[in-house]
């Protein structure tokens, strides 16, 4: 095996553990920290079984950056809805034999990069040329909009220029998987790409991606609009 080769297994593996317990640390203090008020945003639903339906909406289609800002939710959604895409598509590197659905999923797997680049350029763009969002944004805004735009282009360079020899690089990751390792192709672009993974695994658990859990813990979407039915404790969603 090469240098590369164990570099990557043994940061990967950090990289993992980083990302797990860091993320895990973040919920259990979004879990832990007590909403001192009932402020769900209006209109709100009145039971907890609308709770639940709002929650979905908000997950599923993104219901209130949709009402605020369409063509935002445009960018979002396109972006979100091929990185849930491309996930799925890479979960036959880590899989033998691919499971039915997954296979099923490749052919518009192939797509979700465009959809991941559409989307980033259109996210970013509103950064830059919305002058409300371009005062709020920092720096650390834009490296996460560049980090996950050059892991979607260097995938899509793999996929269309630059191949790379996909049945060592699922024999890689099968290794690392099982802890077997196994030699990890050497071409610049695969390298960059992975390097780039692995420096969003690190850095998820610090940054503003985690409004992903954050989503569930927030009030102002988790809450029942029923202040006079029932009594809030602080403790209490």
């Amino acid at each position: 095996m090469s240098f590369f080769s164990y570099l990557y297994a043994v940061l990967f593996y950090c990289a993992t553990v980083t990302m797990v317990v860091g993320v895990g640390r973040k919920i259990r203090i979004y879990a832990k920290t007590p909403a001192p008020l009932k402020i769900p945003t209006t209109p709100a639903p009145t039971t907890r079984s609308g709770v639940v339906g709002r929650m979905i909406r908000e997950v599923v289609f993104f219901e209130s950056l949709f009402k605020s800002s369409k063509w935002t939710w445009l960018f979002g959604w396109a972006f979100h809805f091929g990185l849930l895409l491309a996930l799925i598509r890479h979960l036959r590197y880590f899989t033998e034999p691919v499971w039915s659905w997954v296979a099923f999923l490749q052919s518009a797997g192939v797509y979700a990069g465009y959809a991941m680049v559409f989307g980033l350029l259109g996210l970013w763009g509103r950064r830059l040329l919305v002058d409300r969002v371009r005062y709020i944004s920092a720096p650390s805004d834009h490296l996460m909009l560049a980090l996950i735009l050059g892991i979607a282009g260097s995938g899509l360079l793999m996929k269309y220029i630059w191949h790379t020899d996909v049945v060592a690089l699922k024999t890689f990751a099968l290794g690392l998987l099982w802890f077997d390792w196994a030699p990890l192709p050497d071409d610049p672009i695969l390298l960059i790409h992975l390097g780039l993974v692995i420096c969003l695994m690190f850095v998820f658990p610090i940054s503003k991606l985690l409004h992903v859990p954050g989503l569930f813990f927030s009030p102002t979407r988790n809450q029942a609009d029923d202040p006079r039915e029932r009594r809030h404790y602080p403790g209490a969603a």
